[in-house]
């Protein structure tokens, strides 16, 4: 049977309507973990060494034990934001005759073997064979690795039930937060030294192999309550179906005011502000309007202009990026159904424009009071967003035209990179490396003034041309019109 299940994700992965763009992310995270893996063998090997160079008198082992509650803290926390559990498309299964329990124990099993749990053993074996070839006891250095290894697995298993917890809130990651925080918090105030007592077991396991049994007991509890946990939810009547909630209807009667395409305008902040995942663009644009603030404060960037106009695009943009990257995946779920009614596309494309547009006039206005720290991050500000107006709206609208990514809106924001392709990545280079490449050049040869004007001018232009900007788009989007429902029809 778990044969079975892994020819079934080798075919979803191979036969996936993104799996071009997919393979791409993949070839370029193996790279990402090749370096990893080279960053943590090196430590692993020079470790040894280094703690004897640095503290000569003391045990290197000791040392290591002592910071151990360090490094599984910060495993909670990247493992949460980064690490998620392997759940396959398991709703089709659920009507054959296959029992639950083999599903839960392949999806458990199949997270054991991530890829989290394997990068400690790059430094912990180097510096495990280092600790035997100094003559430290074999069959208690491999008993303290083993350790090690059971710690990652717990945590591997711990990170799960927080997520599932997490889940609940509209603040996803304020657990993991409050969590790690307060623990952090508790040792670094001498309230209980949890670094020593961490060290201090890490040691007595050491001395006395068999209390390693407490740690095999620890990973056998957690794999069960993530069993019984996962289990629950595999009804298509409960865990799986769609929670009904009272929505609380707000007054758009303001978006008439936009003519036709206001249903299409109604449709996206209804959209924006019942769902997770769309609801982080929202709070994305308090970061963006206070992004400027841990900068331009501090008199080491005051004479650095470059940074005004990548501070510029970046403010006055947040909603632009975090929101218009995933055009028209946002609507994925029901994109069939709109497809099928008598609408015309450019009125889609254009409420999402006007959104965007006025998201980042709005925006500039709102950080005017940036002028108190300067006219030239004012004006290069200014110049910023009409260059967001008139250009960017128009590259990440083009874009989107190759989305083929389903987005689920039910799910966590934070660090969430679902939907996320090569699209996303690639869109950077126009939207926020271009703009800075030409002011940076403007700037150096020319000046301050003419780079912005240029900017500006950039923008100005974009905007004469809209229509004829959009017609390209809408044409584009035409054309893709029938990859996007079959790709949008699949579980990426």
């Amino acid at each position: 049977m778990i044969k079975h299940f892994l020819s079934l994700e080798w075919k979803s992965f191979l036969r996936s309507a993104s799996f071009g763009k997919s393979l791409g992310i993949k070839i370029f995270m193996g790279f990402l973990a090749l370096y990893f893996i080279a960053v943590f063998l090196i430590m692993g090997v020079a470790l040894y060494p280094g703690l004897k160079k640095v503290f000569p008198d003391s045990d290197p082992l000791l040392i290591v034990n002592n910071y151990l509650f360090y490094w599984i803290l910060a495993d909670l926390v990247f493992r949460f934001f980064f690490q998620k559990l392997p759940v396959m498309s398991v709703k089709p299964l659920l009507t054959l005759p296959i029992k639950r329990s083999k599903v839960v124990n392949f999806v458990l099993g199949k997270s054991a073997l991530s890829f989290f749990n394997f990068l400690p053993l790059f430094a912990v074996v180097p510096f495990g064979i280092t600790l035997i070839i100094k003559d430290y006891p074999t069959s208690s250095v491999l008993v303290w690795m083993l350790a090690l290894i059971l710690v990652t697995l717990i945590i591997n298993f711990l990170n799960f039930i927080i997520e599932s917890f997490s889940a609940e809130t509209e603040l996803s990651f304020l657990p993991i937060i409050l969590l790690t925080g307060g623990l952090y918090a508790l040792n670094y105030f001498d309230i209980i030294s949890l670094s020593d007592l961490v060290g201090k077991s890490f040691n007595a396991i050491y001395n006395s192999p068999f209390l390693i049994i407490i740690l095999i007991l620890i990973l056998i509890g957690t794999y069960i309550f993530n069993f019984k946990l996962l289990r629950q939810k595999l009804f298509l009547d409960s865990g799986l179906k769609t929670k009904i909630k009272e929505v609380n209807a707000s007054n758009l009667e303001w978006t008439k005011n936009f003519g036709d395409i206001a249903p299409f305008m109604q449709l996206d902040l209804r959209l924006i502000w019942r769902n997770k995942r769309t609801k982080s663009s929202v709070w994305m644009l308090v970061l963006g309007l206070l992004y400027g603030l841990f900068f331009y404060p501090q008199p080491v960037y005051q004479d650095k202009t470059f940074f005004f106009i990548f501070i510029g695009i970046f403010s006055t943009g947040i909603f632009l990026i975090n929101f218009g990257q995933f055009v028209p995946a946002w609507d994925s779920g029901y994109y069939k159904l709109l497809m099928s009614q008598n609408i015309k596309y450019e009125q889609y494309l254009k409420s999402k424009f006007t959104l965007m547009a006025v998201s980042v006039a709005l925006l500039f206005i709102l950080g005017i009071p940036y002028v108190f720290f300067g006219w030239k991050i004012l004006f290069a500000h200014f110049a910023a967003a009409i260059y967001n107006i008139g250009v960017n709206t128009h590259v990440i609208l083009w874009g989107g035209s190759f989305n083929r990514k389903k987005i689920d809106l039910s799910q966590k924001a934070a660090f969430n990179y679902q939907g996320t392709g090569a699209v996303q990545w690639l869109i950077g280079i126009p939207l926020l490396i271009l703009p800075m490449v030409i002011f940076g050049l403007l700037n150096w040869l020319l000046s301050f003034e003419i780079a912005c004007i240029v900017l500006l001018a950039m923008g100005i232009l974009g905007i004469i041309f809209h229509q004829k900007f959009m017609k390209t788009i809408t044409e584009k989007y035409l054309e893709s019109k029938y990859k996007m429902i079959s790709a949008f029809d699949q579980n990426n």
